[in-house]
């Protein structure tokens, strides 16, 4: 008899030293958000917390001009840090990474659009099909009329 599959976060938390490295993963994930959330706005999208090591937080950015923006508001930020959340920092290290600005998906908008003879014909199908699937047709076409308003 085969041994069912295994969660994968219960065998990352179990063998060797991923934990460790799970756990700092998950620790500097929620830094990440922690700090973007506190220096919100244009900088926020510019940086990521790379590394927390001896103490030192280090936040690498795209530019030196955003590095700059962020060594201005540096102290307010290892203050909030070492009250809220991180009472062992000592300090917060700015370092210039172009490369995050290449690892950043362009967000594209959605190009899917039902044209005005498409919900009409699916409105016109939809009359005529009974059960889940015409309930879903009506809400297609019901969608289809609602972005052409807005």
């Amino acid at each position: 008899m085969k041994k069912p599959p295994q969660d994968l976060s219960n065998l990352v938390h179990l063998s060797g030293r991923l934990p460790e490295l799970a756990e700092k993963a998950e620790l500097l994930n929620n830094l990440n958000r922690y700090v973007k959330q506190t220096l919100n706005g244009p900088v926020a999208e510019q940086l990521k917390v790379a590394n927390l090591r001896q103490g030192v937080l280090v936040i690498e950015t795209t530019s030196a001009a955003w590095a700059a923006r962020i060594n201005f508001q540096k102290q307010k930020l290892l203050k909030q840090l070492q009250t809220d959340t991180l009472p062992m920092l000592t300090a917060i290290e700015v370092k210039v990474n172009p490369g995050l600005a290449l690892a950043k998906p362009q967000s594209q908008p959605n190009q899917n659009v039902i044209s005005t003879t498409a919900a009409q014909h699916i409105e016109a199908l939809a009359a005529h099909v009974d059960g889940s699937l015409g309930e879903k047709l009506k809400r297609l076409a019901a969608l289809a009329s609602r972005n052409r308003q807005s």
